[in-house]
């Protein structure tokens, strides 16, 4: 965006905000300096635990307990927040200060009508009860849902997530806020619904001319829809300035890490660099008083971790480092590019779908008279071939994880046939179906609800041997086990005894891809198993998956919204639209020269690596 400098909406001066743990003050943001002009549009980028959500906490005036603002100021359209009242806080959220949550489905009432749901918020505000329900269709008729009369009459789980979100989005600004609070708007969101709900967020803060603070991990998001970009490190703001520069010419060792642990959708392929070890908690902050990212620099010299240094360049662009450490090199560009490795071609498929499809039949009408059928997939011919990494893409509800279900066993064919190992899943005896199945294995998308928060990891990572029906293992046999899948993910030797709780993010996925490899199938389903993770934390699992492909020659299907990751994992794609492949090919082929208009849709609509590059695209929405 390029919007003027305009009068300051929000104005924060040196705040810092502490807690105390065990007696002692800890910064949990530290020294605290940004403004945001009426009509711009802030973004705070950074990963978990890097304060961005207590950024807005604090803003909302919505801190947990324990938590007090020890220095600095805070302005909001030139009232001090911190003095005043909590009643005459409280009546500014709704109001002068609108909020937009992360998860959509989760932050709409599931027994509420969307009419219920707007109904409350327009009483809080002051709309007249006869008003109400002209004011919900117009807002919803503003952020272009379809028949907004018909919306209003509808529950939440009949809508779909992208749906979900616009409600959110016209609810935010039916009360026309000086400032909007969008906390990871396009959180789970596949990239075309991700970048309609930009431009609808975009147009609808055009109209108002609301100042926006826009929460995300997405650095390249950031670049494209933010004026300005700020980035957070375990609560300090290490680096501020004009959106493009941030992008294009990242001066802080932290934003360069972030921007290159993403894989780029185009260019060489060069596997991704890691930081060494994770952001530090609340209680290890107590004893860094310079910079916090110290630790894991490759650059820090003595003087980072004595002091905190805060450089603004002529241009105003902050940087809080050193310029020793700006200038460093962060990854080494001389490294050969990642070549996708030749499928054996030769070899039995390790898994084939044979014009396999999938129908679902539904009755309707007071007796059931009539019937509908929905096409998940149609038919689908498919080799995945060992050692072969084989990606699917497309929008929700295209049909990639039906395929996948079909490949797992879990839903039969309603035509065509499913082999594993050579085995008919469709035809085989019980027994011969059974053994085929337990060679195709899934590592789920979200790790924290895919462990048994009860188990230690060691049984973890074995019981998948359980679930297949595997001779019981005695003690000394099942840690053996576990030791051996343990150093082949890469797990530190204690995490065995730990429970899931006691892991980190990447830890806990990493334990799910060892149970996953531990009864040594041949085909590991992946559903999704980066799009929640931190950008460091997801390449170094994108990392350990090509070092196992490698080392084991396992075959694997990823389904996943993330072109990128696609392309940097996978030698083949597919591209899916509501049940059918539309286009498929060499990975490097389809996603540099695309055929099908709804490819094409796909790729544009995935923000660039360079921020002078117009996005999203204004055909978007013809093309797909």
């Amino acid at each position: 965006m390029a919007t003027p400098i305009t009068e300051t909406v929000l104005q924060l001066d040196s705040v810092t905000l502490t807690a105390k743990l065990g007696g002692l003050p800890v910064a949990a943001l530290r020294e605290l300096t940004l403004s945001i002009g009426r009509g711009r549009v802030l973004g705070v980028v950074g990963e978990s635990g890097a304060g961005k959500s207590m950024l807005a906490r604090l803003i909302s005036g919505l801190l947990p307990g324990g938590f007090t603002v020890t220095s600095g100021s805070m302005h909001f359209d030139g009232q001090d927040m911190l003095t005043m009242s909590k009643v005459k806080r409280r009546a500014l959220l709704g109001r002068k200060i609108a909020f937009i949550p992360q998860e959509p489905l989760t932050a709409l009432n599931p027994l509420w009508t969307i009419a219920n749901t707007f109904n409350e918020h327009l009483a809080r505000i002051g709309v007249p009860s006869n008003e109400r329900w002209e004011t919900a269709r117009k807002a919803l008729e503003s952020v272009q849902l379809p028949v907004p009369a018909d919306m209003l009459k509808r529950y939440p789980h009949q809508l779909s997530g992208g749906q979900c979100q616009r409600v959110l989005i016209a609810m935010a600004f039916a009360s026309n806020p000086a400032l909007l609070i969008a906390d990871e708007p396009t959180t789970a969101l596949d990239v075309i619904t991700q970048t309609r709900v930009m431009r609808m967020l975009a147009e609808q803060q055009r109209v108002h001319s609301t100042a926006v603070l826009l929460i995300t991990h997405d650095l390249r998001l950031a670049a494209h829809v933010c004026d300005d970009v700020a980035v957070m490190y375990a609560g300090d703001l290490v680096e501020y300035g004009q959106a493009r520069d941030v992008l294009d010419e990242p001066r802080h060792p932290y934003t360069r890490a972030l921007k290159y642990a993403t894989p780029d959708l185009t260019g060489p392929r060069r596997r991704l660099p890691v930081l060494a070890q994770q952001m530090p908690g609340l209680s290890a902050l107590a004893g860094i008083a310079g910079c916090r990212f110290a630790p894991r620099c490759p650059s820090a010299g003595a003087a980072c971790a004595a002091v905190l240094q805060t450089r603004v360049a002529p241009d105003g662009h902050r940087v809080a480092c050193s310029e020793t450490c700006e200038h460093a090199p962060l990854i080494d560009n001389s490294q050969a590019p990642l070549l996708p490795p030749a499928p054996v071609m030769g070899a039995q498929p390790v898994a084939e779908l044979r014009e396999a499809a999938l129908t679902y039949m539904s009755r309707s009408g007071v007796f059931g008279q009539r019937k509908t059928s929905f096409h998940a997939v149609k038919p689908l011919s498919l080799q995945i071939f060992p050692g072969e990494f084989v990606g699917i893409v497309g929008e929700s509800g295209s049909g990639k994880t039906s395929v996948a279900r079909l490949l797992m066993g879990i839903e039969q064919p309603t035509g065509g046939r499913v082999m594993i190992g050579g085995e008919d899943l469709t035809r085989g005896s019980a027994e011969r179906v059974r053994r085929a199945r337990e060679q195709v294995q899934i590592i789920f998308q979200d790790p924290q609800s895919a462990l048994n928060p009860r188990r230690s990891v060691e049984r973890l990572l074995t019981q998948a041997l359980e679930a297949a029906g595997v001779a019981p293992l005695d003690a000394k046999q099942r840690l053996a086990r576990a030791q051996s899948v343990q150093r082949d993910v890469g797990l530190p030797a204690d995490t065995l005894t730990r429970f899931p709780s006691q892991l980190s993010g990447g830890q806990k996925q990493r334990v799910n891809i060892g149970r996953a490899l531990c009864a040594s199938p041949q085909l590991i389903v992946a559903d999704e198993i980066v799009s929640g993770l931190d950008v460091s934390v997801q390449a170094q699992i994108l990392n350990l998956l090509l070092e196992l492909r490698r080392e084991r020659q396992i075959a694997l299907l990823l389904i996943s919204h993330d072109l990128s990751v696609v392309r940097y994992l996978c030698s083949r794609v597919l591209v899916m639209r509501r049940g059918e492949v539309v286009e498929q090919g060499l990975t490097e082929d389809v996603f540099a020269a695309p055929r099908h208009p709804y490819t094409r849709a796909l790729i544009d609509a995935v923000p660039s690596d360079h921020a002078g590059t117009p996005w999203p695209p204004a055909a978007l929405e013809e093309a797909a």
